[in-house]
């Protein structure tokens, strides 16, 4: 079995081996990877974080040993915070962006196999409790954030791509999905009754969840739709101000933390 790492800012991950394919998901900065199968150019692989599987370049990751990579596993890895930063040594310097994951980071550098990178931008503590005015306002660092399909990132992010980021941030991985994600969490039954940091999820007219979004307080909910942006929840839905409708019909709110 190989194993590998991310080593540029952002790597696409498509649902089939080919570059014309949907991109289902982005593979961040100094994230691990498992290496399931190989097509062509091609390499079909599971990610570390989410086990989320699909298909990216054989040029866009770097091998890592098995010991590296279950080194990694077993590791809380702090998270960039700046929008935009760059992880460099002698030879390189990578750009990386908020979520980059900083691998074994003591303060000053992270390792990747034997080599050591310099990071000299904001990261996370994961050893950090986390508490509704957190999560409030590492949400707010992405408003304006574009929507992208597939997307994790300040330049392109999808609804369950900008709440994974968020929880990743404060320690907590979540699923990749929308319909994933509702399977975690206590069920919290009226939207009054919410607080900064749950999950609201929508359902299209076949009753699949396909959207979600994260509570702030007095009923407002941040979500990406077009641009992650802020709009009010009722019991209905998530009711657009600027085009005065409602935009999704709620399903279920679901509590993370209490």
């Amino acid at each position: 079995m190989d194993y590998g790492i991310c080593m540029l800012s952002l790597v696409p991950m498509r649902a089939e081996p080919s570059d014309k394919a949907e991109m289902v998901t982005q593979v961040l900065f100094g994230e691990c990877l498992e290496v399931i199968s190989r097509q062509g150019n091609w390499v079909k692989v599971q990610l570390a974080t989410d086990e989320y599987q699909g298909w990216i370049d054989y040029k866009q990751y770097q091998p890592v040993t098995a010991g590296y990579y279950q080194e990694w596993k077993a590791a809380q890895h702090p998270r960039a915070l700046d929008i935009v930063q760059v992880v460099s040594n002698a030879e390189v310097r990578i750009p990386v962006g908020i979520g980059a994951y900083l691998p074994f980071f003591d303060g000053m550098s992270i390792r990747v196999g034997e080599e050591n990178y310099q990071y000299t931008g904001r990261a996370t503590n994961p050893d950090m409790p986390v508490t509704p005015a957190q999560i409030t306002k590492l949400a707010l660092g992405f408003i304006k954030a574009p929507y992208l399909w597939g997307g994790k990132s300040m330049f392109g992010i999808d609804c369950s791509g900008f709440t994974q980021q968020v929880y990743g941030l404060c320690g907590f991985q979540l699923p990749r999905d929308a319909s994933q994600q509702v399977a975690v969490g206590e069920e919290v039954h009226f939207a009054t009754q919410t607080q900064p940091g749950d999950l609201a999820y929508f359902a299209n007219e076949e009753g699949r969840i396909t959207h979600v979004g994260l509570l702030l307080e007095n009923q407002q909910i941040m979500h990406a739709h077009g641009e992650v942006r802020i709009d009010t929840l009722d019991h209905n839905g998530i009711y657009n101000a600027d085009r005065k409708r409602y935009s999704h019909n709620l399903r279920i709110i679901k509590r993370i933390f209490s």
